[in-house]
């Protein structure tokens, strides 16, 4: 069994920054990539970005040049930086673990969510 636990939501004004942190655990070989997905009610989640284990990157247009996935192997923890936060950002976001090797077969994960709101 794997879990994703994630942490760092809240309200924040826009303009400014939330950190969201997500880490991996349980029993596992390797894991391909991992990233963030947006869900806001009556709309389908949509991925925000990801990012391999080798470091290659992918956003959504709409948060290029304001939001910065990282991750930390190690600690198979992945991160998003989130800055100059707008109104329409608010939403769940969900963690994604994606490709995970386990001992009976290769599987995603999602997280419980954490909610974002932008507002003033």
């Amino acid at each position: 069994q794997v879990q994703l636990v994630e942490s760092g939501g809240g309200l924040v004004q826009p303009g400014g920054s939330l950190r969201l942190s997500c880490r991996a655990s349980g029993s596992f070989f390797s894991i391909r990539a991992m990233g963030w997905y947006r869900q806001t009610p009556g709309k389908q989640r949509e991925l925000v970005a990801t990012i391999t284990t080798d470091g290659i990157t992918n956003y959504v247009d709409s948060v290029k040049g304001r939001f910065t996935i990282s991750n930390d192997n190690g600690k198979n923890t992945v991160y998003l930086q989130m800055n100059s936060l707008k109104p329409e950002d608010t939403a769940v976001y969900y963690c994604n673990a994606d490709w995970v090797m386990t001992p009976k077969g290769k599987y995603d994960y999602w997280g419980q969510g954490t909610q974002v709101t932008v507002s003033s």
